[in-house]
């Protein structure tokens, strides 16, 4: 069992143990005194785009995914009920949509076939950019598939990140592995924006590069996709290089390369990188990161593939990386392996709210299910701040290197002491790991709190319902499908989807009350955003936009004349 440590702000009172839970409880604001909303509103302020919009994944730096907007607890997409528009998207649909100055841009594949040079059959990745107000197509930029096939880019897997948009300009990782910034205009404005100037056309229906950072020429080698949905905090843009494992997945194919970096934002130049995960990345790099001054400190917080969380200060040290804390977030004595592994990267976005951060542990669902781990981390202290250390019996004061495989091996002599620097605030893997209903499982998905409760779902479809807090479980729900979204909180309803397309809705309460489930007629691996009033969904082939009191005729396709 970990507890807290005494810090000014914080004081233990009390731990208990459910087995799979540490709970403590943090002596500051009562639930009414943070306001996320205000938070992100605030954050975003800076932007340049319009107060309503969804600019990013997770809304804004903190990455939680909350809106005050009262929206839609029913629709329906055979009848039009409700239905602002329905756009077409690729075949295959991961990135989650973005809401910024009146347009809608989506990561997909390109077998909608928007532009006249690629036909629909032309395996591409694709960043599409819709009429936020009609889903009417504007332009696409358009991404060849890397030729050194699958290890690096799965085929029909399309763009996997979401961008963030600032202005007229939005940045965002292709399917390539390359950092691009793009006229949010496009060519539409009759303008080439530089200093690239190489694209292959001027057309109307095709993107404009403004500038591009190649991440595999710093040394990156992606494993299977790119993912990573950028934040931005100023003039610098928070990014990974999606780093992975070679084709056999027995090693890091690019063990130097850099992994997290920050980037100019006006000339693409890098700031600072870093390489901690290096050699013990267990699979893929495949979270964003998130931001926030937390403890009077500019964060940036990564989310490794080695399983851990790492926050750095955000404008660094002579050009270097500037580690500010580190923290383990699988159990030491944890294995990694390709099946039925205990130990697991991190994919989902960690997530700040009222001074913490938040982070659970997956794995790409084509390994299987597993049990997880759920985390929620003081980030004001520094070093190494996991909830134990690892020592050997030949030495055993001094702390042992961290191995990629294993960390504790009983065997070999290894063993474990609390540390008396731990972050940790509490952990929640269940009440009864032996239970499906009581485990927390891997997860793709970021947390979302309001009013002291936060909700996550997991890649098994158990939906939870938690203490922000404490850590302590309200309630669980089986979706009986899988999830890989994370939830929406609006107003005071809370959304989340599963791959059957299903949408499940609750009061946002500490007791369970479930107003409804609605039908989005095809799979959901993305998560749903508001702006403005209106709730876009991406399914797996569809942009949908749904607004109380829109009518749209089934069967019709808004983002039809575009592109044609």
């Amino acid at each position: 069992m970990f507890l807290m440590h005494a810090k000014s702000r914080w004081f233990l009172a009390g731990a208990c143990l459910l087995t799979g839970l540490v709970w403590g409880v943090r002596a500051e604001l009562a639930a009414d005194e943070y306001d996320p909303i205000a938070a992100a509103a605030q954050a975003n302020s800076t932007l340049g785009n319009q107060p309503g919009d969804a600019p990013q994944l997770g809304l804004s730096h903190y990455r939680n995914n909350v809106t005050g907007s009262a929206i839609p607890t029913e629709w329906n997409v055979k009848t039009g009920q409700n239905i602002k528009f329905a756009a077409r998207l690729g075949s295959q649909t991961y990135a989650s949509p973005v809401v910024a100055n009146g347009k809608v841009f989506v990561g997909t594949n390109n077998s909608a076939g928007f532009v006249k040079r690629f036909p629909s059959k032309i395996d591409l990745g694709c960043l599409v950019a819709y009429d936020a107000n009609n889903g009417k197509f504007l332009w696409q930029h358009s991404n060849e598939k890397l030729p050194t096939g699958r290890v690096n880019d799965w085929e029909q897997l399309g763009i996997c990140s979401s961008p963030i948009v600032s202005g007229n300009r939005l940045w965002y990782i292709s399917n390539r592995d390359e950092l691009c910034c793009l006229d949010t205009e496009g060519f539409l404005d009759g303008e080439n924006d530089g200093p690239f100037k190489e694209e292959p056309n001027q057309n109307t229906d095709e993107a404009d590069v403004v500038w591009k950072l190649d991440l595999m020429k710093l040394g990156a080698s992606p494993h299977n996709a790119s993912s990573c949905s950028i934040t931005l905090v100023g003039d610098v843009l928070l990014a990974t290089t999606s780093n992975g494992v070679d084709e056999g997945h027995k090693k890091v194919a690019q063990a130097q390369a850099p992994v997290f970096i920050a980037v100019n934002k006006n000339t693409g130049a890098l700031l600072w990188s870093d390489g901690s995960s290096g050699t013990n990345i267990m699979h893929g790099t495949w979270s964003s990161p998130c931001y926030g001054v937390l403890g009077g400190t500019p964060q940036a917080i990564f989310a490794g593939g080695d399983g851990w969380l790492y926050s750095f200060d955000l404008n660094g040290e002579n050009g270097k990386a500037k580690l500010l804390w580190k923290f383990d977030c699988n159990p030491k004595a944890s294995i990694y392996k390709l099946e039925r592994a205990t130990r697991n990267p991190l994919i989902g976005t960690p997530v700040i709210y009222d001074g913490l951060v938040y982070v659970g542990v997956g794995e790409d669902p084509e390994h299987g299910e597993g049990n997880g781990h759920l985390w929620c981390v003081d980030p004001t202290k520094r070093g190494d701040v996991s909830p134990t250390l690892v020592f050997n019996s030949q030495a055993p004061t001094k702390p042992i290197e961290y191995k990629r495989v294993q960390a504790l091996e009983e065997k070999k002599g290894d063993f474990e002491r609390p540390n008396d620097n731990s972050a940790l605030v509490w952990h929640y893997e269940g009440t009864d790991t032996k239970k499906f209903e009581s485990t927390m499982h891997r997860t793709l998905a970021s947390a979302t709190v309001k009013n002291n409760l936060l909700f996550i779902a997991d890649q098994s479809g158990l939906f939870h319902c938690l203490d922000a807090k404490t850590g302590k479980p309200h309630w669980t729900h089986d979706l009986l499908a899988a999830s890989w979204s994370t939830t929406l909180i609006a107003g005071d309803k809370v959304y989340i989807c599963d791959v059957d397309g299903q949408v499940a809705i609750f009061e946002l309460s500490a007791t369970k009350n479930m107003i409804a489930e609605l039908d989005l007629d095809t799979p959901v691996y993305t998560t749903p955003v508001v702006a403005n009033g209106v709730l876009y969904v991406a399914t797996f082939n569809t942009l949908y936009a749904i607004q109380e009191g829109a009518s749209f005729k089934p069967g019709s396709d808004a983002a039809a004349g575009g592109g044609q």
